[in-house]
């Protein structure tokens, strides 16, 4: 109010406060909470949300002055609960709300909008004696101990000329942890103790900020308040917290792939906080997030949330961490890991960490039919992914026409920076030869550089993150006769071991056949079957030949004469025509043949899904 002086306005707060105990009345303490203030305020601390004030709503100047004391019992927001017993002697004092004046520090340029009563404050000038005893926090459910926790005290009014503070703790020396800067100018009343168990704020003349000071660990408190006007004090439990989040890096293994996160008690295993990726994006999620009283132990892990399709080892996990405080807490900085032990926070610590993950590279292959279906209602397709003459993943497929069952072979996770060939066969007596084929191939990963294949056989050489689908659609072809060859060789003997165990070495005599089928449905002109083979260059045939021929099954229907149905060639390049071959062998093996002419007669038959085959087999002998 204009015109009065500190004094008066602190005598007019006092009223209202003695006012206010007496609406009230005696009585034993509620279980009371604390709070944080809303905002840093212009000179507050960075970790200014790191300090929940204890409440003094309750206080009972009665109890508190009585041979036993107050009890009060605090429900922290970990859900430790926090007791211990007032007893108050001395200059009358009460519970005020923060600013407990317009010149104090807390709560006009920090720490601004703390709730409740958080202030024990003199309601006439003189000493006031506060003993706070039998401090116990019993830690929430879950946790089996707390091992370390810090209790704050703090200036909740300014100490001026003729005024002090003088804190006694049974814990850790104190230590200072943070001031609140006065409301102009820059004085600070002297302190000292810093390091022992008793410091001392000493008043200064003029506008002052305020000292806040920690103890760890302790189990009482004697608090000496002097004021020649006022003077005030206030408590804190000093929180330290730590959110856990998760993001993704590429894609997901499969869409339904969802993840646990979790920061646990390292002693018992209980879970304290938690969150769950969702939907398909890749985060960051909605934080774990833990705020804590009490120097807990901690472990953050992730798993694998219900529903999901793969397990976590399909992923690689690190954990990054950051602290915006400065602090000596250890953090971790890539580390690859789906459990890391944090220890314990510091007070004042707030730390973010994050999992991000990163699917291994993972692969699949689908067959698929194009108009018309199969060329035979037989005919079924191996799909293979391949690494180099490995095979990683098949499927054979089963149905009949135009339906593909068994078409997609399992996904694979698979090495990054490793090639990898996506490639199919006929299954059985199934020709591909009957088939156009194409293929798609997708990456789930949509940032990926990784380039795909577009032709069959073709390889791709996936990065992390990739997750890769490929299709091979087949379309048969129109109506056909299609011809196929497979050539073979035996040794019947060797100059050596003569027909015992003989070897493919110079002058072995091996039996040289070749297999024509016919794949497609259409059969063969009559008489047009013509087949010039050039034969190896370490291959001899002569008089020796014998040719037979054998048909197949099902038959060729096809017939051979060896007087008339098989010449040879000496000419540098293949003839183009059976008449072309016309060279009469010298010797049982001439050196001189360089191509064998068949030319069996009629019409040879068209598949019906099983191809009708001849075989022509011939003696030789190698050089």
């Amino acid at each position: 109010m204009r015109g009065m002086t500190r004094g008066n306005l602190r005598h007019i707060a006092a009223l209202l406060l003695a006012i206010i105990m007496m609406t009230f009345g005696a009585g034993r303490a509620e279980a009371a909470s604390c709070f944080y203030a809303t905002s840093q305020g212009s000179t507050g601390p960075t970790n200014w949300n790191s300090y929940c004030w204890l409440d003094f709503s309750g206080y009972n100047d009665t109890a508190a002055r009585s041979g036993a004391g107050q009890a009060m019992s605090y429900t922290l927001p970990d859900g430790t609960v926090m007791t211990f017993t007032l007893k108050i002697s001395g200059a009358a004092i009460g519970g005020a709300t923060s600013p407990s004046w317009s010149g104090a520090a807390i709560g006009n340029t920090a720490f601004l909008g703390i709730g409740g009563r958080p202030i024990l404050y003199q309601t006439a000038a003189g000493t006031t004696t506060a003993a706070i005893s039998n401090i116990v926090l019993t830690p929430p459910a879950g946790v089996s101990q707390i091992t370390s926790y810090m209790f704050v005290a703090a200036d909740g009014e300014s100490s001026n000329e003729g005024e002090s503070l003088t804190f006694q703790t049974n814990g850790g020396n104190w230590v200072a942890l943070d001031t609140a800067g006065p409301i102009s100018g820059s004085l600070y009343p002297p302190t000292s103790g810093l390091g022992t168990q008793t410091f001392t704020v000493t008043g200064l003349g003029g506008t002052v900020g305020a000292s806040i000071v920690g103890s760890s660990t302790a189990t009482s408190l004697n608090t000496t308040i002097v004021g020649g006007g006022l003077q005030g004090v206030m408590f804190a439990v000093r929180f330290a917290s730590i959110r856990l989040n998760l993001q993704l890096t590429g894609a997901r293994a499969a869409a339904a792939d969802q993840f646990a996160f979790n920061i646990n008690a390292t002693s018992g295993g209980a879970t304290l906080a938690s969150g769950t990726s969702s939907g398909t994006g890749n985060g960051p999620f909605t934080a774990a997030t833990l705020t804590t009283a009490s120097a807990l132990p901690l472990t953050l892990t992730q798993a694998m949330a219900a529903g999901s399709a793969n397990p976590l080892t399909d992923y690689r996990s690190s954990l990054t961490c950051t602290n915006t405080v400065s602090s000596s807490t250890p953090l971790p900085t890539g580390a690859i890991t789906t459990s890391y032990s944090f220890g314990a926070l510091q007070f004042g610590d707030l730390v973010t960490c994050t999992f991000t993950n990163t699917v291994f590279p993972h692969l699949q292959l689908t067959k698929a039919l194009g108009t018309g279906g199969r060329r035979f209602n037989t005919d079924q397709f191996v799909m293979n992914i391949n690494q180099g003459s490995t095979t990683v993943a098949t499927t054979t497929t089963t149905g009949t026409t135009t339906t593909v069952t068994s078409a997609t072979t399992p996904q694979v996770m698979v090495s990054a920076g490793t090639a990898y060939a996506f490639a199919e066969v006929g299954a059985g007596t199934t020709s591909l030869l009957q088939y156009t084929a194409a293929m798609t191939c997708t990456n789930a990963f949509t940032g990926s550089s990784t380039a795909l294949p577009s032709a069959v056989g073709g390889a791709v050489t996936p990065q992390m993150g990739d997750v890769i689908s490929c299709t091979i659609t087949n379309t048969r072809r129109a109506a056909n006769a299609t011809l196929t060859l497979v050539k073979t060789s035996s040794v019947l003997s060797d100059p050596i071991n003569g027909s015992t165990n003989p070897k493919a070495i110079p002058g072995a005599i091996v039996q040289y056949s070749i297999l024509v089928s016919n794949t497609g449905p259409t059969a063969v002109d009559s008489n047009s079957v013509l087949l010039i083979d050039a034969l190896p260059g370490q291959m001899l045939v002569g008089t020796a030949a014998t040719p037979t021929f054998t048909q197949g099954s099902p038959t060729s229907a096809l017939t051979f004469n060896a007087t008339n149905d098989i010449r040879y060639s000496n000419a540098a390049t293949a003839p183009t025509t059976y008449a072309g071959c016309t060279y009469t062998p010298v010797a049982a093996y001439d050196p001189a043949v360089k191509f064998v002419c068949v030319n069996p007669k009629g019409t040879m038959a068209g598949s019906t899904g099983t191809p009708p085959s001849f075989t022509i087999s011939f003696r030789a002998q190698l050089q």
